[in-house]
Parts: structure tokens; sequence; C-alpha cells
């Protein structure tokens, strides 16, 4: 699980409902099933009109790609394959040995080719390849959530309309203060609602699920570059030094570290 998403919601949550509850003790005035209706329905309404169906009803993995945590250092990676290097030097009975203790499925793949007796040139090919459609994949699920955030906030405003439509019809029908301040109350919460899940939930997801695929971008990029090193029989000092390059100079791996 990814604390730092858990802790931030928590913390938004805290920071709302701490705010509500120093301002007045009717904590249920902020409740209104009939406005969440209005925002979240709509909301999904609309990414269904914007999305495939097929990315719609993946949503719920979505999330969970949210709130998967154990991200993998780059430094690790580094470690694992000027591992491999110096064991592909002795020869390719021992590199075929070591692919099943290789725990990174893409980094496992690549070595595999090698084993395998492919070019460097295509393992670089089908290696590029599976990175560039993995990107496509997970930005369409930042995609989707982008496209929540923006609508959340934009169905807010229509339920404020709504709001004010019943309200304004009090004034001319009679209806008293309850038609006024129902209606007051749905066009304001409808708004709340909407600015609350698009800057809390799904905008901020959307930020996170792009900042992994940056990251996964980068640390398979170094994959590619350690296969084709291995692929060359390079030294391991040489492979240290180049995959090295992926990363802050404060995170470099040294022999022996």
């Amino acid at each position: 699980m990814d604390i730092a998403t858990i802790i931030g919601i928590i913390v938004g949550i805290g920071a709302i409902s701490g705010g509500i509850i120093l301002l007045t003790p009717d904590f249920a005035m902020f409740g209104s099933i009939s406005s969440f209706a209005i925002v979240f329905g709509g909301m999904i309404a609309s990414v269904s009109v914007a999305f495939p169906l097929a990315e719609v009803l993946k949503l719920g993995s979505a999330m969970g790609a949210v709130f998967k945590g154990g991200d993998l250092k780059l430094g690790t990676v580094v470690d694992d394959v000027v591992e491999v290097s110096g064991v592909a030097r002795k020869g390719a009975a021992e590199l075929e040995k070591s692919v099943s203790e290789i725990k990174n499925p893409f980094f496992r793949d690549g070595v595999q080719m090698v084993v395998d007796g492919y070019g460097a040139d295509e393992i670089i090919d089908i290696l590029e390849t599976r990175i560039s459609y993995r990107e496509v994949r997970e930005r369409s699920q930042a995609g989707l959530f982008q496209t929540m955030g923006v609508m959340a906030p934009a169905w807010g405003m229509i339920g404020t309309l709504i709001g004010l439509v019943v309200m304004l019809s009090g004034f001319g029908g009679g209806g008293g203060a309850d038609a006024l301040g129902s209606g007051m109350s749905a066009a304001l919460i409808t708004t709340f609602y909407g600015a609350v899940m698009a800057n809390l939930f799904f905008l901020p997801m959307a930020a996170k699920l792009n900042s992994r695929l940056t990251h996964t971008s980068t640390l398979q990029a170094m994959i590619v570059e350690g296969a084709r090193l291995i692929h060359q029989r390079k030294h391991p000092l040489i492979v240290r030094e180049k995959l090295n390059s992926f990363i802050p100079p404060k995170e470099w791996k040294r022999e022996g570290e």
C-alpha cells in the first residue's frame, strides 16, 4: 500500500472535518444524498461519454494502482544488473542459470532474450516497444482521473444551478423558508462536493499515476541499457558507471555498497 496516498487522504478529510466542526456543531448539514448523486452520477456519466466502456470498467483497477505502493528504487536495480553482468562474463550457461533468480519480470525477459541469442538491436526494439505501450495504458488511466477531476466541479456547478432554480422558484411560488433553505443548501453543497472530489481525490490520483509512469519509464529504460551491456559482456564496473547516469548523483551505487 502507498502510505503517502492514504495519509494524504486522511489528513485532507481531517482538515475539512475539523474546519466544519470548528464553524458549526451541526455536521449533518453538510450531508446531502441528492447533491452527491448529482455530482458523482453526473461525473460518471461524463466519463462514460468521454472514454470507451472498457476503460470506464477498469476504474476499480485504476484506483487500485493509485494505492499500490512499493516503487522499486533505481539503485536496487543497478545492483541487480551489475550482479547479472558479472555472471554473464562467466558464460552463457551460467547466465541461463541465473535467469530464474531475477525478480523484476521486465529485466528477466531482457536477460532471457540475451540467453536465447537475440541480437542487441532486437532486444532493445522489443523492450522499448513494451515500454511505449505500457505508457499508453498508464496515461489512459491517468487521463481517466484527470477527466473526473475536471468534471466533478463542473457537475457541482450544475447542481448549484439546480439549487438556485429551486430557491428562486420559492420566491415566486410562495414556497416559504423551507424551499429557500433547501434550494440554497443544494446550490452550495453540490459545489462543495465537486471541489472536494476533484482536489482531494481525482486530480491528485492523476498526478500520482503520472509520477509513477515517469519513474517506471526511467527504471525500464535503465534496464534496457543494462540488457544491452550484458549482451555485450561489459565489465560490471562499466555497467555500474553507465547505469548510475540514470539516477541522481547522491544516489549513485558504488562497488561494495
